[in-house]
């Protein structure tokens, strides 16, 4: 005799063939409901944990680990500064800026921008812009040489090209609190794509030396930092402030970029609700088709309790039977959710053919 009998009896009416037709279907579309939903919140998520890393991946690109400055806009020897934040254990490199917002012009052509000017080999270090360059290089940007690297959509948006003269045109405060708006001309050096708005749109490069000279003492400057770790930035941010002069202030990309990875979390959790709803509704129909199977078995019932089982080895017995059929779903679910999540990149545009739609934009 199979021990324990509660056991053995509940697997013998799992595998009975016996049962109605209506209540072996009910049992099965549980199982497979189960599965699916199990497999669809395994695959929903993969998913928002990939778009999370391409979005950090690409955040990153050009955005610091930690970024040091002074609220106040003091002067500060920042090239000085920088060499004593790559002695900190933990900094892969440290670059410094000069960064203010400004418009650019061509032609009848206006876009808003954000100037960043750097110095080619340290920024080199920092950023990750290499990858993302359609022409020209940071190399192009030495001091003197009054040329700008333009993000893609910022240059489309303007109609420039490289080797096109473009106007920069900087808000400056005069002595006498008034405006007096500093204008150049620069050269487009080249073109960059690092695949998110936030950069292509408003982002352009300049070399360090030019940029301070035209936005003056003044203009917002720092310290970019690449860490061993991006994800110890709020710590380490903090020793390399203690590292440098008093009065600086230290962020770190998780604070700059907080409310991009919230929504992500916020849609995860709501995904996750939703999908954990389904796999609730199977729950019910293993519930239904274990009332349904108790109906069915009540002679069952009473001759085992003839025979001496308690109402608990009874309880015992369908509560095998929901629990292999449960576990059966799941099992089946976080297979079929790994071969989906695992073949995705396959899987997509195979469905986007077959059915004549784009589930995921390429940009």
């Amino acid at each position: 005799m199979f021990r324990p009998l509660p056991l053995g009896i509940g697997l013998r009416y799992v595998r009975s063939r016996r049962q109605s037709f209506f209540v072996s279907f009910i049992t099965w579309v549980s199982l497979l409901g189960v599965a699916l939903g199990v497999a669809a919140l395994i695959t929903v998520l993969s998913v928002m944990n990939g778009f999370e890393g391409e979005l950090r991946t690409r955040l990153l690109a050009l955005s610091a680990h930690v970024t040091v400055a002074d609220p106040t806009h003091a002067a500060h020897d920042w090239s000085r500064l920088a060499t004593l934040a790559r002695d900190v254990p933990g900094v892969a490199g440290a670059a410094p800026f000069v960064e203010v917002e400004g418009l650019l012009a061509n032609g009848g052509q206006l876009a808003p921008a954000r100037v960043r000017g750097v110095d080619a080999d340290a920024e080199a270090q920092v950023a990750s812009l290499a990858p993302a360059m359609q022409s020209g290089s940071l190399d192009d940007l030495t001091p003197g040489s009054a040329r700008v690297l333009l993000g893609r959509v910022l240059a489309m948006n303007l109609g420039a090209s490289p080797g096109d003269s473009i106007t920069l045109l900087l808000p400056r405060t005069g002595a006498g609190g008034g405006l007096e708006p500093e204008v150049a001309s620069l050269e487009v050096a080249g073109v960059f794509e690092v695949g998110l708005s936030d950069h292509d749109s408003v982002l352009a490069f300049m070399s360090r030396a030019d940029l301070s000279r035209l936005a003056g003492a003044a203009a917002p400057a720092g310290i970019r930092l690449r860490l061993d770790d991006p994800f110890a930035a709020p710590v380490l941010g903090k020793v390399v402030l203690a590292a440098l002069e008093p009065g600086l202030v230290a962020t770190d990309w998780s604070e700059e970029h907080a409310a991009y990875f919230r929504a992500i979390r916020l849609e995860k959790t709501m995904m996750t609700l939703i999908l954990l709803l389904i796999v609730a509704v199977a729950a019910f129909n293993i519930v239904a088709s274990l009332v349904m199977v108790v109906a069915e078995k009540r002679t069952d019932i009473a001759i085992l309790r003839t025979l001496g089982l308690s109402p608990r080895g009874v309880v015992g017995i369908f509560m095998t039977q929901g629990t292999v059929i449960g576990w059966g779903g799941t099992a089946l679910g976080v297979v079929l959710g790994l071969l989906l999540a695992t073949n995705v990149g396959s899987i997509v545009p195979a469905l986007e053919q077959w059915f004549g739609f784009q589930i995921f934009a390429a940009d």
